[in-house]
């Protein structure tokens, strides 16, 4: 979970070294005591966790077993109607299960041996700096646990549906994960702090939230989109869409806990790619006609 997608639910752990996730008035895991400890037991496991060790596994619930199965059995029908080529070559590569509920070690042995990328747990929010920089190691700081059951079709925070479901099957294709990787290695050589965070402007409407165009129509390739059920049925409708453009990009306001009011459409995946050929040198120059300024 990287810094600007959310901060809705930190992570504390107190002096006595108890672990607890702190919810707003508005999560549907407000009121749920199960679900908050279930998290601040998923989330304490991130903090103790060391580079090099396996990944620990998570007691998942029977009720989010079967919220898996549901989600995942809806998205992926979805995905056959909107996803990118490159999604869905990536996701027949990956084969994630939707009977049942992977752990993300598993999950991370598969795309390892596929496009040399890794999954580490994270126990909430990621600095800038540090999230980037995983990417650039071929490592993805993931979370581990599941949206609340009360609100199967849309989750606000980046949990295991839009990390595994989303990021995963685009980490399985070899050029969305050369892209993830290349993002990486600019943000390590960024040359300013504001350079950094346009380039993590740039990664939310692309690789979060981006569309390319497939046969004359904008299909999706951002993880975000590709893991909320109820975004994929309204995006085509519901948003302003918008071609490639930095400047734009750095200017335009979101929200995560809403659907994007604006999204920018590549005109094919080599339009993409030529794309952050002429960014990804600017952000290391750390250059102000990034933003427009």
């Amino acid at each position: 979970m990287f810094e600007e997608a959310t901060v809705y639910s930190p992570v504390i752990r107190q002096e006595n070294g108890t672990v607890s996730v702190t919810f707003a008035r508005e999560h549907p895991g407000f009121s749920d005591a199960d679900y908050q400890r279930h998290r601040a037991r998923i989330a304490e496991l991130a903090l103790t966790y060391r580079p090099g060790d396996p990944v620990p596994e998570v007691d998942y619930t029977a009720e989010e077993v079967d919220l898996w199965r549901q989600v995942v059995g809806d998205l992926q029908d979805k995905h056959r109607r909107y996803a990118a080529a490159e999604f869905l070559d990536g996701s027949r590569r990956l084969d994630l299960p939707s009977d049942r509920l992977p752990q993300l070690r598993e999950v991370s042995g598969r795309l390892r041996a596929l496009t040399g990328f890794h999954f580490t747990p994270a126990a909430g929010i990621v600095g800038l700096r540090d999230f980037y920089g995983s990417l650039a190691e071929g490592r993805f700081q993931a979370t581990q646990y599941i949206r609340h059951c009360s609100l199967p079709y849309f989750s606000p925070e980046p949990d295991m549906m839009h990390e595994v479901v989303g990021h995963g099957n685009a980490l399985a294709n070899g050029r969305l994960a050369a892209l993830y990787r290349r993002v990486g290695q600019a943000a390590c050589r960024a040359g300013s702090r504001k350079a950094l965070e346009v380039l993590s402007r740039v990664f939310w409407f692309t690789l979060e939230y981006g569309l390319v165009r497939e046969n004359g129509e904008p299909r999706v390739y951002g993880a975000s989109l590709l893991s909320s059920v109820g975004e994929l049925e309204q995006f085509r409708t519901a948003a302003e869409v918008r071609p490639l453009d930095v400047a734009a990009m750095a200017r335009q306001s979101y929200t995560v806990e809403n659907f994007q009011p604006v999204l920018f459409c590549a005109e094919s995946f080599d339009q993409l790619e030529a794309f952050y050929d002429d960014f990804l040198p600017a952000v290391e120059a750390g250059e102000p006609a990034l933003v427009g300024s």
